[in-house]
């Protein structure tokens, strides 16, 4: 991790020590061999092997998923620009990675699928559903609403409730002010969000205080991670309690991002680390994924796993308070992950917030959008 170590110990002890996502502490001579493999292939070895696990693939099939992932993310931003004022939204179909794009204006349609896409006509364009979400985000929602998304599927807002609070006073008012705002849907769910920070529990990627949490992804400068893991100005210590930088900025609640200065011998490059059994993924990019998309999760606390894309711009009701901007995933997490790097690929996603459930039994996870950060503090991305 530091420059006074060989590079021996200096892998040895990221992957004892659970080193998350893409920490960019490894020396320029290990990213080039990764570059080589990177290059032969659409992802590294241990990312396929971690889709083959939690998507129940062979290696063939999860070299095509890749592949028709990264054509459709191509194929959106192509038909999101033909679409115009009229773009609804956009998901795939892991079945059949079939790319639907729907739109509002009926005259659109042979334009957006010139582009390879399939549309969908609805009622509702992506900017009037944002806007009915952002009023619902301007009201204090009680700890019964778990959170509320725009459905491009289903062209509406898809509020979810705690089905054991659904008859709770402070619920319903909230409710009742929501479907004030537009098109409203009201789900129950079993579940209540939180974050997945933890206390100090071994050798772990960095440290503030007594909250152990995972990296993000490098930047030029440093890296990002999640904004509930420590305040701007707090000190950040690595693997080995060397310390390493201060938080530069934090946002959390409202958002849950933060980005931390990397000196004192530390240095980045452009890595999602492996765990022993899984190899490194080199970062090419944050292209962003469509609804419906593989992705894969790498954290200090459970290491990689996958799942899919579920949904974009949820709001996410923390017991701290709300969380905007969010995109939704069926990936498992647990407490240490936090920070840690989502990536599809070798395109960067988000650092992970929080969620419910664990890796033994499932459960689902939100990130906070890569380039959201980006242009928040005004960062670039360490890319191969």
């Amino acid at each position: 991790m530091r420059r006074t170590r060989p590079i021996r110990a200096v892998l040895t002890a990221l992957l004892v020590s659970g080193a998350c996502a893409t920490a960019g502490f490894l020396p320029a001579q290990a990213a080039g061999a990764d570059t080589a493999r990177a290059e032969r292939a659409p992802a590294s070895e241990g990312l396929l092997t971690a889709m083959q696990r939690d998507f129940d693939l062979t290696a063939p099939q999860a070299k095509a998923r890749l592949a028709a992932e990264k054509q459709a993310t191509a194929t959106e931003k192509k038909a999101r620009k033909a679409a115009g004022s009229a773009y609804a939204g956009s998901w795939l179909t892991p079945t059949d990675q079939e790319l639907t794009v729907a739109v509002t204006d009926r005259d659109k349609a042979a334009a957006v699928r010139a582009t390879g896409a399939t549309v969908q006509l609805v009622g509702r364009s992506a900017a009037q559903l944002d806007a009915a979400k952002k009023r619902i985000d301007a009201l204090d929602a009680p700890a019964g609403v778990s959170s509320w998304r725009v459905d491009w599927q289903s062209n509406r807002v898809v509020v979810e409730v705690l089905a054991d609070q659904q008859s709770d006073n402070d619920v319903k008012a909230f409710l009742a002010r929501a479907a004030k705002t537009g098109p409203v849907t009201v789900h129950a769910t079993e579940h209540a969000p939180t974050t997945f920070a933890a206390g100090t529990v071994g050798g772990d990627p960095y440290y503030t205080g007594n909250v152990r949490c995972s990296i993000g992804f490098s930047v030029h400068g440093g890296f990002v991670t999640a904004g509930h893991c420590g305040g701007a100005g707090q000190s950040v210590s690595g693997w080995d309690r060397s310390y390493i930088g201060n938080f530069q900025g934090s946002s959390f609640p409202d958002n849950d991002y933060a980005w931390v200065n990397v000196g004192s011998g530390w240095w980045t490059v452009p890595v999602v680390l492996g765990w022993g059994t899984v190899s490194d993924q080199l970062v090419r990019g944050s292209n962003e994924a469509p609804v419906g998309a593989s992705i894969c999760r790498s954290g200090s606390t459970t290491h990689w796993h996958c799942g899919t894309v579920l949904a974009k711009n949820e709001t996410v009701n923390y017991s701290q308070g709300a969380v905007r901007q969010m995109t939704k995933t069926s990936v498992c997490a647990e407490g240490g992950d936090s920070g840690g790097s989502f990536i599809s690929g070798d395109q960067a996603q988000g650092v992970t917030s929080g969620g419910w459930g664990n890796c033994s039994s499932g459960g689902e996870t939100w990130y906070q959008p890569i380039n959201e950060i980006l242009g928040r503090y005004g960062l670039t991305l360490h890319t191969a």
